[in-house]
């Protein structure tokens, strides 16, 4: 297939497009690089035929020339660090940009795929979340412009799938690392990885009990890919179902890493979710997927990208 990514620049974006060309499939990258970074897929531009980029906001018309299998719509700034910084770009890529993108499958006759994600639960009511639960979300809080972005593009699939009968697929990504964050990411895994290895304090808000399901790239990326070639055009929760709290992984990093940094406390955000677990019975039964990544082997990848790319 030939597969269109929208921020495949991106740490997701980036090790999907790797993922893509091992299968044999070829890949337009399109990016902005607000967010997305050159050299993730600096690899790739320099050494295969069957993959180009496209430097583009997609909130923006996009011309594609040729033919389109599949669309994937994972532009979007991701941590809130970016989309405190970048609001209103966060929403239009949510609403204007996820339109283009469907548009464009659309016009190519392409199935297509939403990346979507847990903060569309908001700070859940329910533990773990199914993809059944509607949220509980605060609109106009900080975090709302990402949330009511991606719970849009949701709602904007759906209408066209309903109405066009674009064959889409949504997939709610939950916490996600490995290799390719950035270390000014400003969520927990790079934060505490950057702290520890400069030996500074590691910084958590709150008391550190919220939880996190932390999923390694990798087991992402084959969930992702086999939500592509199912029939499911549902949400589909992927992410690990192991739930540890904040604190606990910021041990656990200052135990691999080997440093000798203290932890010390903040105020815990305004929204900040307590609690975050998928529920992933409908992954494991439709697409027979599960992750298989222990946290800590993902961990010391994580370091180790991170030990080189200081």
């Amino acid at each position: 297939m030939k597969v269109l990514i929208t921020g495949g620049a991106g740490f997701i974006g980036s090790h999907l497009c790797d993922h893509l060309l091992a299968k044999g499939h070829s890949v337009i990258c399109v990016d902005n690089l607000i967010t997305g970074k050159i050299e993730n897929i600096a690899h790739l531009r320099n050494s295969r035929t069957d993959f180009k980029f496209v430097r583009h906001n997609v909130s923006e018309r996009m011309n594609i020339g040729g033919p389109v299998d599949y669309v994937l719509h994972f532009a979007s700034p991701a941590s809130p660090v970016d989309y405190h910084k970048y609001p209103i770009p966060t929403l239009k890529v949510g609403s204007l940009g996820t339109h283009n993108a469907l548009g464009l499958a659309k016009a190519k006759g392409a199935k297509f795929l939403l990346a979507s994600t847990s903060e569309v639960y908001g700070d859940p009511l329910v533990n773990p979340q199914p993809e059944s639960y509607w949220g509980n979300v605060n609109p106009i809080g900080p975090r709302g412009v990402y949330d009511e972005a991606k719970r849009f593009a949701e709602a904007m699939t759906m209408a066209y799938h309903r109405v066009h009968g674009v064959d889409t697929r949504i997939v709610r990504i939950f916490n996600t690392y490995g290799p390719r964050m950035r270390k000014n990411d400003g969520r927990a895994v790079p934060n505490f990885i950057m702290q520890a290895l400069t030996g500074k304090a590691l910084t958590i808000y709150g008391k550190g009990a919220q939880t996190r399901s932390f999923c390694y790239v990798d087991d992402l990326v084959r969930g992702i890919y086999a939500l592509m070639f199912s029939r499911i055009n549902e949400p589909v929760n992927i992410g690990n179902p192991n739930e540890v709290t904040v604190l606990e992984i910021a041990k656990t990093i200052i135990k691999i890493t080997g440093s000798k940094s203290k932890i010390t406390h903040k105020a815990l955000p305004e929204d900040d979710p307590k609690v975050r677990r998928p529920d992933i019975k409908r992954a494991k039964k439709f697409l027979k997927w599960g992750p298989k990544v222990p946290l800590e082997k993902g961990l010391r990848n994580t370091i180790s990208y991170f030990r080189n790319n200081r």
